[in-house]
């Protein structure tokens, strides 16, 4: 019985982590402060398109900001308002990354 394998345990699911409600991963920072960084349900923000929400699943995505008040749903407690000047948003596979001052 040495030879046995040890039974691989998943890791929980991340809705199962956050009351079910589906969630995403977000990072919000700068070369030298980091803003937010935690799970949230969404991210509001503005492109030179207008204005747009991001959510759990979301495509992949890339962009720049415009300058704006970011605001991050996180899963626990309020709204969080960041202002933005300029930023670079990536999304992909439910986490989302702003890096500011670019």
């Amino acid at each position: 019985m040495a030879d046995e394998a040890p039974i691989p345990v998943a890791e929980p699911d991340e809705s199962v982590k956050t009351g079910g409600k589906p969630s995403m991963f977000v990072k919000v920072y700068a070369p030298f402060q980091v803003y937010f960084e935690g799970y949230a349900y969404s991210v509001s923000a503005v492109n030179d398109v207008g204005p747009f929400d991001i959510l759990p699943k979301h495509r992949n995505f890339l962009c720049m900001l415009a300058p704006c008040q970011l605001v991050v749903q996180p899963v626990t407690g309020n709204a969080k308002k960041i202002k933005i000047h300029r930023a670079l948003m990536h999304v992909k596979a439910d986490k989302v990354v702003v890096f500011m001052d670019v």
